[in-house]
């Protein structure tokens, strides 16, 4: 599993077992750390001072901004209803769907195993729990848990001190 030659890397990005992820076409912000069995697609984007976690999957359509934390084992997913084949029968090429974009905002955390569907914003310093499902945009700060993630609090009250 390749770091392939159209990454833009920025300065001291770590990834720790270079040969244990699949990151192509994308974009790393300076200082960012990338754990091993992740990939990430073309077309990512992934800010400064970042944390990835091993075992995620950041697809195409995904941006994340500055000092994001993405837990073990986080999903994204760019289509809503996604299949094999054309309504003909042929395998699907990338003309016959639209990639969905997500935005995670700066500071955001997001726990262990959540899933995080298209077409969704999560806000500047939110939490989302792990195992979570998140279904609808997460105001900034929001603390977000459940299946479909619902906001549960206000992360200002948990936030270390900068």
């Amino acid at each position: 599993m390749p770091v392939e030659s159209d990454v833009r890397l920025g300065s001291g990005v770590v990834i720790f077992h270079p040969e244990l992820v699949n990151l192509y076409g994308c974009q790393i912000g300076d200082g960012t750390r990338i754990g091993s069995f992740v990939e990430i697609q073309k077309n990512a984007l992934i800010g400064k001072n970042c944390k990835i976690s091993s075992h995620s999957f950041i697809c195409e359509g995904v941006e994340i901004e500055d000092e994001v934390f993405i837990g073990h084992g986080v999903k994204f997913i760019n289509d809503l209803y996604p299949h094999a084949t054309t309504t003909e029968g042929n395998l699907q090429g990338e003309a016959d769907w639209k990639v969905l974009r997500t935005i995670v905002r700066a500071r955001a955390s997001i726990g262990t195993n959540a899933t995080i569907l298209p077409n969704v914003t999560i806000g500047r310093g939110a939490m989302i729990g792990a195992a979570a499902v998140v279904v609808a945009n997460v105001p900034d700060h929001a603390i977000v848990i459940g299946v479909p993630g619902r906001v549960i609090g206000d992360a200002r009250e948990r936030e270390r001190p900068r």
